[in-house]
């Protein structure tokens, strides 16, 4: 795949930017109180107190290399690491997310049978776990291949093996699902980028000025006759300002 259709892919790209690039969030004001959300119901920001919760020194450089080439540092944007997404990861693994809560996990499993009825493989592997194996995975490949660690393969071997993976060609071993491994980086580094940066990533709304995004705004109704103009207007984030 072109590496920059990881984000490309999700949709039309502005034609040019909405604001500059240094442009931070604005604290969204004046929300009605009788639409507040119960506090349970609100969202988790990524907490960080200097360090990483879940993801080892290794995995964080072996992670970085994928996701980096994955979504590149460009004149579109920063790269995914720059842009965040690397926290943002290491929050939702450290969460119920990472846990698996909101998937059933229990066996039996075919996994032909499941591919068959649900339309792609399924797995009875936290995400978590699915990182932590993966993630070994690929530096076992790359010592046994290379002769050294992921993280210090060239960009240009990256990328190779990276097509060889999303294509399923390469086996990670009898335990992983190669093909679908590399899916699960693709769809966490996607989320990273474009999420709110409430949760770690898109740091500065870099991903949402790539693509004229304008944000967790309240209320559009001053730019519904507006159509087929560019507003330029300023993205909001989640994060109250200081």
């Amino acid at each position: 795949m072109n590496r920059r259709e990881a984000l490309f892919s999700l949709g039309t790209i502005a034609a040019s930017l909405a604001v500059a690039p240094s442009l931070r969030a604005a604290e969204l004001n004046d929300v009605p109180e009788q639409t507040q959300l119960n506090a349970d119901h609100l969202p988790r920001p990524a907490v960080r107190t200097g360090g990483f919760l879940v993801l080892t020194a290794t995995e964080q450089k072996t992670l970085g290399a994928v996701y980096d080439r994955l979504l590149p540092a460009d004149e579109h944007g920063p790269s995914a690491t720059e842009a965040g997404c690397l926290v943002f990861i290491d929050s939702q693994l450290a969460g119920t997310y990472g846990a698996g809560k909101a998937l059933y996990l229990d066996g039996p499993i075919r996994p032909d049978n499941e591919r068959m009825l649900m339309g792609s493989p399924q797995f009875l592997a936290t995400p978590l776990a699915r990182y932590r194996t993966g993630l070994a995975a690929l530096d076992a490949y790359a010592q046994k291949v290379h002769g050294k660690a992921f993280a210090q393969l060239t960009a240009e071997q990256i990328d190779a093996f990276l097509t060889e993976l999303e294509a399923g060609r390469i086996s990670l071993g009898q335990d992983i699902d190669s093909k679908g491994f590399f899916e699960l980086l693709l769809q966490n580094v996607r989320e990273g980028y474009l999420a709110d940066p409430l949760y770690g990533g898109n740091r500065n709304m870099a991903g949402w000025k790539m693509i004229g995004f304008p944000g967790a705004r309240y209320d559009y109704r001053p730019y519904i006759d507006r159509r087929g103009e560019n507003l330029r207007l300023l993205p909001v984030s989640l994060i109250p300002a200081d």
